[in-house]
This record gives C-alpha cells, sequence and structure tokens, in this order.
C-alpha cells in the first residue's frame, strides 16, 4: 500500500443533514482542480464553477438559501414522520393536490428511472416537474421542471416564497422542519405555481415516513429493493419492502421492477390491501431483446400495451435496460395503456424519448485517452451493477479504481462488488463530510484487494491524477480505464474538477 501524506478533517456538526448538501461544493475541489489534472490534457478553465449561478448577486443568494437549509436538521435524526410536512401542505394550501403524480421508491434506479419517466412524459407533449435526490453538483438538480433544472432565481424565490409559512410551522411543531422537508415543499410549491401537467417523484429514504409521501399518487413504482439504509429500514429486503410498500396508495397501480422473492411477497400483499393493480416486470412487461450499440444500448422491449422495437438508449448496462422497461410501464400506466385505452403508445415518440434521456454520473464517460468514466454506485448491488456494465460496454483491457465512500455505507461490500474488475484501486475522500476517513477506507481495501493494489491519496484531484498515471504507465494497457465511483458526492466533486455540466 503505497501512503501518502494526511489531512486534517473537517470538523462535523450535530445538524449534520442525512444524505443532504452539507459540503460547499466547490471549495476545496476546484482550489485542488485549479493546481492539478494538468499533466494529462485537463486544463481548469478558472471560470464559473460548473452547476453554479455566472451571476454573482445570484450565486451569493443561492449560497445563502442553501447555508440556511443546511442548518435544519436531518429529518433522520428525529422520530420519522410526516407529520411536519403535512402542516407545511397544509398552510401552503395542499400545492400537491394540484397535479397527477408518479411516486418512486426503491433501492437502485431510482433516479434514472425518474429521468427515463419524465423524458417519456415530456415527448408526449406533457409539461413535467421532476423531484430526485440527491444532487451532483447544484442543489437546484433536485427540483425539475421540463427536463431542466430550475433556474437558481426561481430556486430562490420559492425559498423566499414559502419561507413564511415554514417558520410558521417551525412555531408550531415539537422539531423544525429538516432540510428535506422544506425542499420536498419547495418542489410541491413550485410544480402548482409552475403549473406542471404530472410530476415524477422520488422518495428521499424508505416511503412510508418519507417526507414526499403526502402525495396521492395515481401510478407507484419500486425499482429493485436491496440492502441500503438498514439501520434505518431494516435489515432484510422484506423489512425494507415493507417501508418502501408506504408509497402505495388506494386503487393505485403498482409498477414493480424484478425483487428478492420476499420483497416481491410484502408489495404485492400491500396492493391487494390498497385494491392496487400491479404489474410485474417479466410478467406484464420486460425486455424482450437487448444488445450493446455505440454510445449506448439497443432494445425491443413489451410494454403494457404491446411491444416496442429498435428502441436505442443512450446509457450503458444491463440494469439501465431494466430501468427502461420499469419507466415505459409507469407511463403506460399513467395513460391508462393496458387499461382504459387499447395499443401500445406511439412507437416513434417513445424512440425519440429514449434517445434523449441522460442520466449524469451513472456510468458516464467525461474523458477518453484513457477513458475516465463516473458511477455514483454507493451500495454493492448498485456496485455490481456498475460492474457488470463497465465489463459489457468497455472492456477495459485494464481498469483502475478511484472510490471515496460515505462512511454510513456497506463500504466492504462495494470494494468486493469492484474487486473482479479492478486491477488497483486509489482509495481517497470527497467534500462531504459523511465522506470515509481515507486511513478506514484503506485499511478495508487492503483487506479485499490486498496491499500491492492499493494506493492512497488523501484529496480527490491527487487520486484522479495517480490513477490516470497508473492507466497509462506501460503501452500495453492501451485499453485501460479508470473508474470514479463510491458516492454521488464523489462523482460530484469528479465533474467539478474535470468541468462538467
Amino acid at each position: 500500500m503505497t501512503e501518502q501524506p494526511d489531512r486534517s478533517e473537517a470538523d462535523d456538526f450535530d445538524g449534520i443533514v442525512e444524505a443532504e448538501t452539507n459540503r460547499d461544493p466547490d471549495l476545496a475541489v476546484i482550489e485542488a482542480g485549479s493546481r492539478t489534472l494538468r499533466t494529462h490534457g485537463v486544463q481548469p478553465q478558472g471560470e464559473a464553477v460548473p452547476g453554479r449561478p455566472a451571476d454573482p448577486e445570484v450565486d451569493a443568494a443561492l449560497r445563502a438559501v442553501e447555508t440556511e437549509l443546511a442548518g435544519r436538521w436531518g429529518e433522520t435524526k428525529l422520530e420519522p414522520s410526516v407529520t411536519r410536512i403535512a402542516a407545511l401542505m397544509d398552510v401552503l394550501g395542499e400545492p400537491q393536490r394540484a397535479y397527477p403524480t408518479i411516486h418512486i421508491t426503491g433501492t437502485n434506479g431510482k433516479t434514472s428511472t425518474a429521468r427515463m419517466i419524465e423524458a417519456l412524459l415530456g415527448a408526449f407533449e406533457l409539461r413535467t416537474g421532476r423531484y430526485t435526490s440527491p444532487h451532483i453538483q447544484s442543489i437546484t438538480e433536485r427540483i425539475s421542471l421540463d427536463g431542466l433544472p430550475i433556474p437558481a432565481e426561481r430556486f430562490i424565490e420559492t425559498y423566499d416564497d414559502i419561507k413564511p409559512y415554514v417558520e410558521m410551522v417551525d412555531a408550531r411543531e415539537e422539531f423544525r422542519l429538516s432540510f428535506f422537508e422544506v425542499l420536498t415543499g419547495m418542489a410541491y410549491a413550485a410544480f402548482a405555481d409552475a403549473p406542471v401537467d404530472v410530476a415524477v417523484v422520488e422518495v428521499g429514504m424508505g416511503g412510508t415516513w418519507d417526507a414526499t409521501n403526502v402525495i396521492d399518487a395515481g401510478v407507484a413504482v419500486v425499482t429493485p429493493i436491496d440492502l441500503d439504509h438498514t439501520d434505518r429500514l431494516g435489515g432484510t429486503t422484506a423489512e425494507i419492502a415493507t417501508e418502501k410498500s408506504g408509497i402505495i396508495k388506494q386503487d393505485a397501480t403498482v409498477i414493480l421492477a424484478q425483487q428478492p422473492v420476499d420483497a416481491a411477497q410484502v408489495m404485492l400483499k400491500k396492493a391487494v390491501e390498497k385494491d392496487a393493480t400491479v404489474a410485474r416486470e417479466g410478467m406484464e412487461f420486460g425486455i424482450v431483446s437487448r444488445e450493446v450499440a455505440v454510445g449506448g444500448q439497443l432494445l425491443t422491449l413489451r410494454g403494457l400495451g404491446g411491444e416496442y422495437g429498435e428502441v436505442f438508449l443512450p446509457l450503458y448496462g444491463a440494469h439501465q435496460a431494466h430501468n427502461a422497461a420499469v419507466a415505459l410501464a409507469a407511463v403506460e400506466a399513467f395513460f391508462g395503456v393496458g387499461s382504459q385505452q387499447p395499443g401500445p403508445l406511439d412507437l416513434d415518440t417513445v424512440r425519440k424519448a429514449f434517445a434523449s434521456v441522460v442520466s449524469p454520473g451513472r456510468l458516464e464517460v467525461v474523458r477518453r485517452s484513457p477513458t475516465v468514466v463516473l458511477d455514483a454506485a454507493h451500495n454493492p448491488a448498485g456496485a455490481r451493477a456498475t460492474a457488470d456494465g463497465l465489463t459489457e460496454a468497455f472492456g477495459f483491457s485494464r481498469l483502475i479504481g478511484v472510490v471515496a465512500a460515505s462512511a454510513d455505507k456497506d463500504v466492504k461490500g462495494l470494494l468486493e462488488a469492484f474487486e473482479p474488475v479492478f486491477a488497483e484501486v486509489v482509495v481517497t475522500a470527497n467534500a462531504s463530510m459523511r465522506s470515509m476517513d481515507v486511513d478506514e477506507l484503506a485499511a478495508l481495501a487492503v483487506e479485499v484487494f490486498g496491499d500491492e493494489r492499493v494506493v492512497v491519496e488523501p484529496r480527490l484531484d491527487d487520486a484522479i491524477e495517480a490513477a490516470i498515471t497508473l492507466a497509462e504507465e506501460e503501452d500495453e494497457y492501451a485499453g485501460a480505464g479508470v473508474l470514479v465511483t463510491g458516492s454521488v458526492f464523489t462523482v460530484g466533486d469528479a465533474r467539478l474538477l474535470l468541468k462538467r455540466g
């Protein structure tokens, strides 16, 4: 194991927001980028930070809002409840009732699926709102209108509009509204104000007590369930499914991705209790065929209303094909295909929609020679899907991993999932306060990879530099690549370093 100088860690604070924005995403990272990554053709521009407003006054105002939000308690520090968000919705006039919604839960694939659903709805000329988390570079990414992040000016205005009502609820309740609850209220208010024709809403965590679960969604989507947040949601997939099944509402349609047997049983039982209709991947819908194509993959999908052939998806990995099947079925269910409406959706429109899909930080190629790929895998199941996708789509002769992970995750399981595909791994840290200590991460990596395959670089910029050097060091590895992974925060920081956005 190659040791590098340690660095001092940022002080933690009691009100750390679970899985949210407690970092200055362009402070240490951009400072680092200003002095490194030059020898391999990555020249930082010294311009506006990607994801930040170009107008200094707007940027300052957005930072002020972010600071106020980050100063709130994380919901998971409190007794899980929708009491406070329901109170906020009440004083705001129930904005979440102003439009139909598609609600998405699951362990992996939620954001990519949400983006696909959004693209399909938009292609059919519906105005969409999308709420996802966490963000990669800018907090404004979490609230999207018509496929684009809400403008910073509008984000600020929305916060200012609901702030008096937030303070009103704060004064009434035992605990103040959390970061995620306020942001959820902002999303629902922004969607009503737009107004949108339909909102696509991703849960923050779980389902029953998640702050998003004050909507009455006609379509509930459940992406694959696996072990994550076990301290909050339960130690088995059945227990986790019980919490996530809380988004299933009376008479809804449930779009169920392939699940572990115990998780599927829980979901089906809840659907019966709610008189909900269930469409299961592999039964009522699914993938007919899939082949790797330049820049993505070519799919034939079986939907609720029929077959959709020659659908190009510009994303890599079998998991994204499964996400596409789920997204298509969700949109069909929203339009009543298979029940009120016979026959499939318009094929050309479906093809156009899928061809337009982007999912930043999901097997995203950010540079070539050597190829550098970013992926936000942060748990073992996600890492296995990423590893399979890399092997299938890229076929690297040698792959160097750069890993920075959150301390509250199954980091050893994540490393074990990547071990078969990484020749070497460079362990590091991201700018989040939740980032695992580099020495702790290095110790885990040595257990999994052995001492000779582990390099330690406390700074992410140095870690990327080291990985690129390793990928380029011998001519025989002309097909070598680099994967930066382990956390959404890691991907966000890497995108800032590499000037994406």
